[in-house]
């Protein structure tokens, strides 16, 4: 296997792992030491849990001291320079420790060798869930750790409740037959349930398993049948009726829990959350606590299933390590506060079946005693600005489409504003996004900045910050699909640079993470600390396939080592599927993906994202864009027009957006509605597309990667419609079949088009 050879600009300085340090929140969150828990989460004696469950913690610490002897693995030295992670890259000759446990399995019970360091977070001491949750007891025991709203009034659990909750909800587990290593599935919205039915399964020796609201009855059935679900907690009404579908095809299935609204029905085995609270309360502890002292950081804890984009999604098998490991590294490396100097706070409001927001919103927070507050459930069909301007947070991870969606939303309120508001929002935009470009190329957060940029920020980027609530917030992160570059660049000109970050299930969510002196427009930054990055089989551009090494890296898929080995080589790499490069001072940039990379009948190799990017850059009135010509001839593109989104359904409608429907104008056009331009209906529109695609064809390094023929579909790309995955991926086997007549009418001549749209030789 051929190791890229990694620039000595970018590879010879060492990542310092600085303390956490205040990074400027004004408002720190005071202890919540009369903070109101809900009557569920109450737990008895007080007194005699708490000083048990520290003596566990201290027993397990030490027990892990021991055993974390036995279940490493530490790389052997590599010729390339890797200091800067503080740990070495591996080869076959990897040595171990008494035991020998192999870096993978799809085993539900066993164990696999860690890939520890020698030096720095590499080499941090491993611990297990429960280890690091009784750590944050005991540091931030009465701090806030979760918040909600009910009604008008706000709710929340400090650490020491929190935990207590999680121990009960194992107790229940327990009491309801969770066997070991078997599957507690949650099913709902983001909420203080979901958090405590997932820990407290883990406690409990099961696995967190979460499933995606948004999946069908028979998919629900897969996930449940493949991790051997014996409890599935869910939100509502709504959730049940499609477990009750597939309840009979569930064999190891003994408890269904609803956390949210009362039962219409009475059923046996079915329980309301406080039910299923009240089983585990006067339940004796020692069980539990047995179960907690054999638990080992090198064992699975949580399964996170892909989508399934390409076939049946797989478990990916994710250990004690692999969660307390990275929470620390990515905690780290954006240098988060801990919570004795000014508590971080974050809203959780994307799904938690997705390691990106169980990993920010779960994980990282615990680590620096961070808080948690659940948005709404209609949080993405438009209330979750309020909650940003009720917390505001201190951090907020957005998918490209929340990001886009705000962007959207700015672009319409500018529009209808004053002429002297929108020269002073352009002249602002234009300050902006020259500052913070040379702090960018300066490598610095701060610095000495212009008079016109305090100026602006004054009249303008304050402004915007408070109406989006993103005030307090000094990390805005994006992630889990690619970011466009004109979102990028129009945050970045209100002073609200988007911090890319890269990662994968496999790799327990963050792999490399922009932050405010390191970051580059489109690049997803550098490693988080303790993990190595290599480019395999980089061609003559250095774009090679990335692989990952480090304490991140998956145990295996559950039940499929076929799927494993794939993933896994021989030495331990995980090999993404994503194809990237590296710049001269170490940033790494995405620019394709090896399944999607369109192999013309030329054979011409082409990544479509760059292209799909450039085209809607070019013409702002698209939503999506895809482009074929796999095997054909030529390239083609299918593109969608903005439209407004149903805010109940999430379903696309006919009516553009305001920001749609003001291009029009000025394009001449009169329409109002998607019905009116698909299909080349609208001269103007269809016309303008055309001219933005021959400006992108313009600056094709070939002809071979000139797109010759679009069509503009009937309605945009959607969850509901299957064309995009729940974190809003686009899901290309789908749509070449659900639009097969479309693309096949692009080739019915057998001749090519002619050449008066391709790139200049």
């Amino acid at each position: 296997m051929q190791l890229t050879a990694l620039e000595p600009n970018s590879m010879s300085e060492p990542v310092v792992i600085e303390r956490p340090q205040e990074v400027g929140f004004p408002e720190p969150s005071c202890p919540a030491r009369d903070s109101e828990a809900s009557p569920d989460y109450e737990h008895t004696d007080t007194a005699n849990d708490s000083s048990e469950e520290e003596s566990t913690g201290e027993r397990d610490a030490e027990a892990t001291a021991v055993d974390a002897l036995e279940i490493i693995a530490v790389p052997a030295q590599q010729s390339t320079n890797t200091e800067q992670v503080n740990t070495q890259s591996p080869d076959s000759s990897t040595k171990t420790g008494a035991a020998e446990f192999p870096l993978w399995t799809s085993q539900r019970d066993a164990e696999v060798k860690l890939r520890m360091g020698e030096s720095g977070v590499a080499a941090e001491a491993p611990l297990t869930i429960n280890q690091m949750f009784t750590s944050a007891v005991e540091r931030f025991g009465d701090y806030t750790a979760l918040s909600w709203k009910e009604g008008e009034q706000t709710k929340s659990l400090s650490y020491t409740d929190y935990y207590k909750a999680c121990r009960t909800a194992a107790k229940s587990y327990l009491k309801l037959g969770l066997q070991r290593h078997h599957g507690v599935c949650i099913l709902g919205f983001n909420s203080s349930e979901w958090f405590i039915a997932d820990i407290g399964a883990i406690l409990a020796g099961g696995f967190g398993v979460g499933i995606y609201t948004t999946n069908s009855p028979e998919a629900c059935q897969y996930v449940a049948e493949n991790c051997k679900a014996n409890v599935i907690v869910l939100e509502n009404e709504k959730q049940l009726q499609k477990i009750l579908q597939i309840e009979d095809q569930l064999p190891h299935l003994k408890a269904i829990v609803q956390y949210k609204g009362a039962l219409r029905e009475k059923r046996p085995n079915l329980y309301t959350w406080a039910e299923f609270m009240e089983l585990g309360r006067d339940e004796p502890d020692a069980p539990l606590d047995a179960i907690l002292s054999s638990q080992k950081p090198n064992q699975c804890c949580s399964l996170i299933y892909t989508s399934g984009t390409t076939g049946q999604p797989k478990g990916v098998m994710l250990s004690h390590d692999n969660l307390t490991w990275t929470a620390l590294s990515t905690a780290k490396h954006v240098r988060l506060t801990d919570a004795t100097v000014a508590q971080e706070v974050v809203v959780s409001y994307l799904p938690l079946s997705h390691i990106a927001a169980q990993m920010v919103d779960m994980w990282v927070l615990m680590r620096v005693g961070g808080a948690t507050h659940f948005a709404q459930p209609d949080a993405l069909k438009g209330s979750l600005v309020d909650t940003l301007k009720e917390v505001r947070p201190t951090a907020f991870m957005g998918v490209p489409r929340v990001w886009e969606k705000m962007q959207e939303k700015m672009k319409s309120v500018g529009a209808k504003s004053s002429t002297l508001r929108r020269k002073v929002a352009a002249w602002a935009k234009d300050v902006g996004l020259q500052t913070n470009l040379t702090r960018m190329n300066q490598n610095t957060a701060t610095g000495q900045t212009p008079f016109q940029y305090q100026l602006a920020k004054k009249l303008v980027f304050k402004k915007v910050r408070k109406a989006l609530g993103l005030d307090r917030c000094t990390k805005c992160y994006t992630g889990a699909a690619p970011t466009t570059k004109d979102t990028l660049e129009f945050f970045l000109s209100l002073d609200i640079p988007l911090y890319e970050l890269y990662g994968m299930s496999e790799c327990t969510g963050p792999h490399t993470i922009s932050r405010p002196d390191a970051f580059r427009l489109t690049s997803c930054g550098k490693e988080i600390p303790g993990c190595t990055t290599k480019l395999n089989n980089p061609d003559e551009e250095g774009n090679g396939e990335i692989c990952f090494w480090g304490r991140h890296i998956f145990m295996g898929y559950l039940n499929a080592p076929d799927k494993t080995e794939e993933a896994l080589d021989a030495e331990g790499w995980l090999h993404s599927g994503d194809l990237g490069k590296r710049d001269e001072h170490g940033f790494l940039y995405i620019t394709g993906r090896i399944k999607e990379l369109i192999i013309t009948a030329g054979g011409e190799n082409i990544p479509p994202v760059p292209i799909e990017d450039a085209v809607k850059d070019a013409v702002p009135l698209l939503s999506n864009a895809m482009l074929i010509g796999d095997k054909r001839k030529f390239l083609s593109m299918l593109v969608t027009i903005k439209c407004q989104i149903n805010p109940e359904t999430g379903n696309p409608e006919d009516e553009l957006t305001p920001e749609a429907l003001e291009i029009c104008k000025k394009l001449g056009s009169t329409a109002k509605t998607v019905s009116e331009i698909a299909g080349g209906r609208d001269r103007a529109v269809h016309a303008a597309i055309q001219e933005g695609i021959n400006q992108v064809n313009k600056k094709a390094t070939s002809n071979a990667q000139c797109i010759q023929k679009f069509v503009v579909l009937d309605r945009d790309f959607s969850i509901n419609g299957g064309e995009l995955g729940p974190t809003m991926k686009l899901k290309r086997p789908v749509v070449l079949k659900m639009y097969k007549d479309q693309i096949d009418n692009f080739y019915k001549d057998v001749e090519t088009p002619a050449d008066n749209q391709r790139a200049p030789k």
